[in-house]
């Protein structure tokens, strides 16, 4: 019998566990600094430029509370995903997410980046020290992906293997440096660096499935696609039936995301979207689901 979809956080382990899975591995999930966070959910709660429409965030509990509610639905490695907004910014997301990464067991040490100067010390030496997920936002950034000052960076990225999830798409409002433009300007120049297309590259999703297919090292993360929120949003887009297919030949392309706490819905939601797909692409099965929700990200993050 193929997995029931969860209806409730509640229903998430007996999901995975009917998938023959040890877990989940998310690794678009955020924890940032409290401050920080707190702002971040102000511009969300604004309904400001850069989200444009009413978001109720479901999960504002604290630190310690969301990281128990990960773990009661057996999530079993979450990503942070801190992401530079401007200058000077990136060293101390970075220090903060190491300091959490060694008291959260189950957190991925994740980094950040911006186009400055001091990119080309501190991503070779946090690379070097073995951080192992990255985050790139240039719809809240708005910063060129092939801006010369990460050149560097891309490279000692693309020589380590480092998964770096990119936030590129223009959902849910675009602007001069989203789309699938400027990334596939830095893969051709660096082709075998390790990337994670947030949101699919919402609302942009055929452009960014052309990477995919293109780039062998090109992957896409499946946060907060096919919910009913964020079909909803004209500007971001429901996927559209006739890419399934193309969706499906990617096979371990693809891999979880769910961008939890930020999320106006239970975080079952995002696995129940993914178990209804098989109705709509059959080769979409609980195969592909337990390369999306545990295998595709391992790999990647683990090389495992």
């Amino acid at each position: 019998m193929p997995a029931v979809p969860p209806r409730t956080d509640e229903d998430v382990p007996a999901f995975w566990r009917a998938l023959g899975l040890p877990g989940l591995y998310d690794v678009h999930v955020h924890f940032l600094p409290p401050r920080i966070q707190r702002a971040v959910w102000a511009v969300f709660d604004d309904a400001g430029p850069k989200i444009g429409r009413p978001w109720p965030i479901r999960y504002r509990g604290s630190v310690q509370e969301r990281v128990e509610h990960l773990r009661a639905m057996g999530v079993r490695r979450f990503g942070t995903l801190p992401y530079a907004h401007k200058p000077g910014v990136a060293t101390f997301l970075n220090d903060w997410a190491r300091t959490f990464a060694g008291e959260v067991p189950e957190a991925l040490w994740s980094a950040t980046l911006y186009p400055e100067p001091e990119a080309a010390r501190y991503v070779p030496d946090l690379v070097a020290a073995g951080a192992q997920v990255w985050k790139v936002h240039v719809q809240v950034g708005e910063f060129a992906l092939d801006d010369p000052l990460l050149d560097p960076a891309w490279e000692v990225l693309a020589a380590a293997g480092t998964p770096v999830v990119v936030h590129a798409g223009s959902g849910p409002v675009g602007n001069a440096f989203t789309g699938p433009v400027p990334l596939r300007r830095v893969l051709e120049r660096h082709p075998l660096l390790t990337v994670v297309v947030a949101h699919l590259g919402a609302p942009e999703y055929a452009g960014f499935l052309d990477l995919a297919e293109r780039f062998e090292r090109t992957h896409l993360d499946t946060t907060m696609v096919w919910t009913d929120f964020f079909s909803a949003i004209e500007e971001a887009g429901a996927f559209p039936d006739d890419l399934l297919p193309r969706l499906a030949d990617l096979g371990p392309k693809v891999l979880l995301g769910s961008d939890f706490p930020t999320i106006p819905y239970p975080y079952a939601h995002q696995l129940e979207a993914l178990a209804r797909l098989r109705d709509r692409e059959p080769r979409l099965d609980d195969a592909w689901l337990r390369q999306v929700c545990w295998e595709t990200p391992r790999r990647l993050v683990e090389g495992a």
